[in-house]
């Protein structure tokens, strides 16, 4: 069973902090499955949880070229655009493995292919009660995220 964790964001420097408290704890193969709607955020977290990690690269969105590829202290960052994607089966056709191997994913429009990745920590962003708020639910099931999930509670 999932375990979710709520936070309020209420501007942009929020969001980033609680980019801030995930990226030291996360590890090579990991992977997180981002989600929200149109502009609620997931490439400006993406790019948050990067800076974290100790990168200063620009962090884009990959929407048109499906994945970007960034080098931090910790782990290569694959992010990776499923918007376009039809199936799972279109993503692992994309040749990407090596870096779910060795590095951090982090997939937008994850749901797409979330059936590809059962222990992977999900988080959705959604609008807040004003433009610059943001609602991010955290949620897993698997063991590993065990004390991701507890720093985010902390959070809260």
């Amino acid at each position: 069973m999932a375990r979710t964790v709520t936070l309020i964001a209420k501007d942009e420097a929020a969001t980033a902090r609680v980019a801030a408290v995930l990226a030291p704890l996360l590890r090579p193969t990991d992977v997180i499955l981002l989600d929200g709607s149109l502009a609620a955020g997931k490439t400006f977290f993406t790019r948050a949880l990067v800076r974290a990690l100790g990168s200063e690269e620009a962090v884009t969105s990959p929407t048109y070229t499906i994945a970007n590829i960034y080098e931090t202290p910790t782990a290569t960052v694959l992010h990776v655009d499923a918007y376009r994607l039809t199936s799972a089966q279109e993503f692992y056709h994309l040749g990407l493995e090596d870096y779910f191997d060795t590095g951090i994913a982090v997939i937008e429009w994850g749901e797409r292919i979330a059936e590809s990745y059962g222990s992977a920590l999900s988080i959705h962003i959604g609008f807040g009660e004003d433009d610059s708020a943001r609602i991010l639910s955290v949620s897993a099931s698997a063991p590993r995220w065990a004390t991701v999930l507890d720093a985010m509670e902390a959070l809260a």
